[in-house]
């Protein structure tokens, strides 16, 4: 939940800044494509960068995040997380003082880098249930649940197909709150520019950090 909050905010405050949404991979390769045929090419080469970056952070994630499987670390998820943290709050304390005019070329690498790390983790930890990131995978589910919740058989002797209420619920919440995210996001953007990036990365360093230090009593007690 956390999560999908962070994820738009992060998406939100990427467009207002930059006319550009970080977590929208389909959309960024559909709009490299426009580019590239429009000749437009320094548009499409950012459009490029964007998913060339979600493409890097998801790898960097599978690196970070089997690294610590490997050696049965509690903190396996919580260092990927960590990561994000610095690298939002590395965005949120020197964007504003980028006087560059093609200053998207900094930003926007960043925070799809920072998208594909999120994806990827909670890929990892629901199994690919789930995505955080972008809502067309969750609505798409959502419409499927419903549509077996309308369902009534008229067929006898087969059993009645019933939704995940559960799973319906929790989907349903996600996307509520990746609106939330992105409500607030804009909003503060506006008044605060990206210094409105420092409560997400706060909310994910109180996450990452527990498991870091159960990682590092538990390597003290063996070590003694």
């Amino acid at each position: 939940m956390l999560l999908a909050l962070v994820a738009g905010v992060l998406n939100s405050v990427g467009f207002v800044a930059v006319s550009l949404y970080t977590s929208h991979m389909t959309g960024l390769v559909a709009s490299t494509a426009d580019n590239v045929s429009g000749r437009s090419w320094a548009v499409a080469g950012l459009d490029a960068t964007a998913v060339a970056s979600f493409l890097v952070g998801a790898a960097t994630c599978a690196i970070v995040f089997n690294w610590g499987r490997r050696r049965h670390r509690e903190a396996r998820y919580a260092n990927v997380l960590g990561l994000q943290a610095i690298l939002v709050l590395t965005i949120a304390v020197t964007a504003d003082h980028l006087r560059w005019h093609h200053r998207a070329w900094v930003i926007v690498p960043v925070l799809c880098f920072t998208m594909g790390l999120q994806n990827a983790i909670i890929t990892k930890i629901s199994s690919a249930q789930i995505r955080t990131t972008h809502v067309t995978g969750m609505v798409t589910d959502i419409g499927i649940e419903l549509g077996k919740l309308l369902y009534r058989s008229r067929t006898p002797g087969l059993l009645p197909v019933l939704p995940d209420l559960p799973k319906l619920r929790m989907l349903t919440e996600l996307v509520g709150l990746f609106f939330v995210g992105g409500v607030l996001g804009s909003a503060s953007y506006v008044a605060f520019g990206f210094a409105t990036l420092l409560a997400p990365a706060l909310l994910l360093i109180l996450v990452a950090v527990p498991p870091v230090l159960i990682d590092r009593s538990s390597r003290r007690s063996t070590a003694a």
